[in-house]
């Protein structure tokens, strides 16, 4: 997902039919299997497109040239709004009334191909050309469902003015050396908060993780059938966490609504973590001349560094009556130069590796830092009860920044209600 906030995801509704593709894992092993392959030839018939958001208002245009380079199809895209697209997407799939292609939240995917709804992705779609931890979104049981369509990752934004004022000439690479700089923001260069950082509640897996995964935690075990929480890796990096809160660093009573642009620009928390679309949203804030006094980096190494990869997958569902011509239009989607086009029509960023070589990407230094990151970002696993068990988490990390709880209590307790819930596989 993207866009809710800075780091928040869509919180899922719990439906009955969400709950019958749940409860615990029977510990089966699920085949991998492999999607039919495509006829060749050009594109025909009709196909209807599911996008939500601003994607479901800019993706007519871009279906426009699929049909022009393909005269006898038709592209019919139904923009959905992200509160309503989950309920749509069960429902049709209750129905058997699914759209042909639809744009789908990573999140998501477990929950669906759990159910039965996506077809398997063609040979001729090669996982390779895609960022690793993307296309590991688009994988249930060892078998991929779609591809990446744009992707997102977070860095760190800091302000380059205020770092110097700090003493910091260059960013950190480590740990130690961002609390410092957080630190040396308060101390020298007169912010409120060192760094902004989410004080649980929802989504705050997403700040939580890239701090996890640099220190090499894995959030599955036994081959990938279980959940994976409570573990030293883990832990270390939750306490890292909890102490920029007991250590005055990042503000715990951070208001639920989000002020990360004008806390930004004013200095008054000059640095935080989050995507590519923050550069415009502070930029425009910031006024003229702005873009000059802020930077981002990658997040600092603890074993590595790794950092949380979202975006979108395009998935073509079993229902479709005209299956050739819905994964022709999704590989088109994926070539590296529709890549391109659509960033620019769009500002979602290329799933496809090779797409960044175009000068678009390269050129814009901050853009090309995401990029880097992605190489070794990655996505929670794709169990379909992934949004269930997230909520405790997300639950007990506000224990953890707020009351100063005990991050050991805090993953025992994620563990358990998570091989409560189970897997769903």
């Amino acid at each position: 997902m993207k866009r809710t906030s800075a780091i928040v995801v869509v919180t899922l509704t719990t439906t009955a039919l969400a709950l019958s593709s749940c409860g615990r894992d029977s510990g089966a092993a699920t085949a991998a299997t492999q999607g039919k392959t495509v006829s060749d030839g050009k594109a025909t018939g009709s196909i209807t497109v599911w996008a939500m958001g601003a994607e479901g208002e800019k993706l007519p245009e871009l279906a426009k040239e699929f049909e022009a380079a393909n005269p006898g199809v038709k592209v019919n895209v139904t923009a959905i709004p992200w509160d309503a697209a989950h309920d749509k997407f069960t429902t049709a799939i209750t129905a058997n009334q699914t759209p042909d292609v639809a744009m789908v939240g990573t999140t998501w995917m477990g929950e669906f191909a759990g159910l039965g709804a996506l077809d398997a992705t063609p040979p001729a779609i090669k996982k390779d050309a895609y960022f690793p931890g993307a296309w590991g979104t688009t994988e249930v049981g060892g078998t991929s469902y779609g591809v990446p369509w744009y992707v997102e990752t977070r860095l760190v934004y800091y302000r380059t003015d205020l770092a110097e004022k700090a003493g910091i000439t260059s960013p950190p690479t480590d740990w130690a050396g961002l609390k410092s700089m957080a630190k040396a923001m308060q101390d020298k260069a007169g912010a409120k908060w060192g760094i902004g950082l989410q004080a649980g509640g929802t989504g705050s897996w997403q700040s939580v993780m890239p701090f996890a995964w640099s220190n090499g935690a894995e959030l599955t075990k036994d081959g990938g059938k279980a959940y994976n929480f409570n573990t030293p890796e883990m832990l270390e990096a939750v306490k890292y966490y909890q102490s920029y809160f007991t250590d005055g660093i990042s503000d715990k009573a951070a208001p639920a609504t989000p002020t990360t642009e004008p806390d930004f620009v004013s200095g008054k928390v000059p640095m935080f973590i989050s995507g590519p679309w923050e550069m415009s949203a502070v930029e425009k804030v910031g006024g003229a001349g702005f873009k000059d006094k802020y930077g981002v980096m990658k997040m600092p190494v603890k074993k590595t560094s790794s950092s949380f990869v979202g975006g979108s997958d395009l998935a073509v569902f079993k229902n479709t009556k005209n299956r050739d011509s819905a994964w022709k239009f999704v590989e088109w989607l994926s070539k590296p130069d529709v890549q391109v086009k659509w960033y620019k029509l769009s500002t979602d960023l290329p799933s496809v590796k090779s797409a960044w070589d175009d000068p678009a990407l390269q050129q814009d230094k901050k853009l090309a830092e995401f990029g880097k990151q992605l190489e070794t970002a990655k996505a929670p696993p794709s169990f379909p009860t992934w949004e269930q068990v997230i909520t405790s988490f997300d639950t007990e990390m506000e224990k953890v920044t707020k009351t100063g709880a005990d991050p050991a209590a805090a993953l025992k307790t994620v563990q358990s209600q998570a091989e409560s819930i189970g897997t769903g596989q």
